[in-house]
């Protein structure tokens, strides 16, 4: 006697889907994960250029002055005789320490701005929304030629300029969520229950903004490298003979036409640097951004 055939023990069970982990999300974005790898060996390099630079990045040598690349030389010296691939490499710790740094002091001041700005109302709330479509209403270049204006030359000073000409996204961002939050149900329940405004504030708000702003600081970092390094090529940020790579871009080009390298190889830096970086940032926000993964 045979037993009846089943659909169930025939049919075969359906594939689990694999969870969208970070291994798989290396192999869904090539050019992330490529991008990912270029941005580390440039803190590595930036990390430890003390022992990966093979000359002192400020000694000057003017018996080999302008020379082309050559084995001594990989990448040719400048017009003091210094080497160019020691100031590339330490040029990557000053352009990351700046980036970053920078970037650390915008988001901290948007986030104050921009949790007043959502939480307040009234009066205060128009006039903070008045500061930050003003701060937007101008380039950070802009703004921040006018904070060094007034701050002075030097790295500590670039860092605080460009943090400030980068308050206005970090608020407009932070006003945002927060805006969105204050309106949930929980918060309303929250404050129902006679929990202190602080306390809400606390638990309920700030971890809903962290991450979003957290987000834009991985995409701001490229933008405050760049501005920095053009403040440096204008002769207004970095002063020599820091190695900074907008200022040696700016020391090079007088020699654009004998001695490209000069130029070329600071220019090639910042550019492969500032594209790793914006991959980086844009493949982070498309992985992580509830507001575009629910998109999706």
């Amino acid at each position: 006697m045979s037993l009846p055939s089943s659909d169930a023990a025939t049919t075969p069970l359906p594939r689990a889907k694999a969870p969208r982990g970070r291994r798989s999300m290396f192999l869904r974005r090539p050019f992330f994960t490529v991008a990912l790898i270029v941005a580390a060996a440039y803190v590595l390099a930036a990390t430890f250029a003390p022992h990966v630079a093979p000359f002192d990045p400020v000694k000057q040598d003017f018996m080999a002055m302008m020379q082309g690349p050559s084995l001594a030389h990989p990448l040719g010296t400048d017009s003091y005789g210094q080497d160019i691939l020691s100031r590339v490499i330490y040029g990557a710790r000053y352009a990351l320490i700046i980036g970053i740094f920078s970037v650390l002091i915008g988001a901290a001041g948007g986030l104050v701005i921009g949790l007043a700005a959502g939480l307040s109302g009234g009066w205060l709330e128009w006039a903070l929304m008045r500061l930050i479509d003003s701060i937007l209403a101008l380039p950070s270049l802009i703004l921040a030629v006018a904070f060094i204006a007034i701050l002075g030359q030097g790295v500590d000073k670039v860092v605080v300029a460009v943090g400030l000409s980068m308050i206005g996204p970090f608020a407009r961002t932070v006003r945002a969520d927060v805006m969105q939050v204050r309106v949930q149900l929980f918060i309303e329940a929250a404050q129902l229950m006679s929990i202190p405004y602080l306390r809400v504030v606390w638990r309920h708000v700030l971890p809903n903004v962290i991450f979003p702003l957290a987000v834009q600081v991985t995409i701001r970092v490229s933008e405050a490298i760049l501005v920095s390094s053009s403040l440096s090529f204008l002769g207004i940020g970095v002063t020599p003979p820091t190695p900074d790579w907008g200022l040696m871009i700016a020391e090079g080009r007088d020699f654009v036409s004998f001695a490209p390298w000069m130029s070329a190889m600071p220019g090639f830096a910042l550019a492969l640097l500032l594209i790793a970086l914006s991959i980086v940032g844009d493949g982070i926000r498309e992985e992580f951004d509830p507001k575009l993964r629910r998109g999706a």
